[in-house]
């Protein structure tokens, strides 16, 4: 991630002046989000992840940050946003929101062992569990009520071809009886902080929350979790399903569509990284990058239905 926004020592206290924060010991640059500048402020006492967002109004900003208290009272563990001493969740710095949390202690872990993917599973199930606030969209930002809009960027290319037989596959297994929930939409293994010995997984960064088809939050932890290349790992599956299950059951209609809502998750990647680092978003060297995962989604559709299976 670049970082948009360059910070020194007197702008952070600056900033800080608003919080009940001891003093400053040190800070850098937290690099892997996409779309805000992330600094790890360390004190005596804590740790704390300052976020600007770049993108965000302040109201989305608020959102987020109202969300993220709304998961805590429902004793979902994820990151804690710190209070200004007037009570406020976001402050402003240059006309940008900014927002600050307790910083979340573990580890970012690429292969997660079963153990860790069956408490992923089970605090994914208590997530869906968690009534959505009437603020959330009832659509993910990257869906497949989105697709179209390759068709202004690029028409005629491979690719918005590739992405509408796709998604006619896709709509064949979406149904009005598959429920929906507060879901995350995007629990890739970066999403996922590991406490030191496996037995805790907590999911951060709740950008892109919606009230969606929960079975789409689940193909999309698998293929962020349980997938290398074009590879799936069922005996991963099979523990972040038990871990799900051991917390609320899966309907027979969500088991039935797992598999197509996993080329769904796989597929709504690969939408996303194309428009964003073709078109949106420019960045020469990424312009590929949406490949893995539309060859991802390919590979998942030739699998038999027993893979995504207990």
């Amino acid at each position: 991630m670049a970082t948009y926004t360059v910070l020194n020592t007197i702008d952070l206290q600056t900033i800080l002046l608003e919080y009940d924060i001891q003093e400053i010991q040190s800070f850098r640059v937290l690099h892997g989000g996409s779309e805000n500048t992330n600094y790890l402020v360390s004190t005596m006492l804590k740790k704390y992840v300052l976020t600007i967002c770049e993108q965000k109004t302040p109201k989305k900003t608020e959102e987020l940050a109202f969300l993220l208290e709304h998961l805590e009272q429902n004793n979902f563990t994820t990151s804690k946003v710190v209070k200004t001493k007037k009570g406020s969740l976001v402050t402003i710095w240059k006309t940008k929101p900014v927002m600050i949390k307790e910083y979340l202690e573990g580890d970012i872990v690429t292969d997660l062992s079963k153990k860790t993917l069956n408490c992923l599973g089970k605090e994914l199930a208590k997530l869906h569990q968690i009534k959505a606030p009437d603020y959330l969209s009832d659509t993910v930002d990257y869906g497949i009520e989105k697709f179209d809009r390759v068709k202004k960027y690029a028409p005629d290319s491979s690719f918005y071809f590739w992405l509408k037989t796709t998604q006619k596959y896709i709509e064949e297994h979406i149904s009005t009886e598959l429920p929906k929930a507060l879901i995350h939409s995007d629990i890739f293994y970066n999403n996922v902080i590991v406490s030191k010995e496996g037995k805790q997984a907590t999911i951060m960064d709740f950008e892109e929350a919606c009230y969606y088809y929960r079975v789409f939050d689940i193909g999309m932890v698998i293929i962020g979790t349980c997938c290398m290349e074009t590879s799936v790992n069922r005996e991963k599956i099979q523990q972040l399903l038990q871990g799900y299950e051991a917390e609320n059951k899966l309907m027979t209609v969500e088991k039935k569509v797992l598999k197509a809502f996993t080329v769904y998750a796989a597929t709504a990647t690969a939408f996303w990284r194309y428009q964003n680092f073709n078109f949106i978003h420019v960045v020469p060297h990424m312009k590929n990058h949406y490949l893995a995962m539309r060859n991802l989604a390919d590979a998942v559709q030739k699998l038999p239905d027993t893979d995504f299976s207990l």
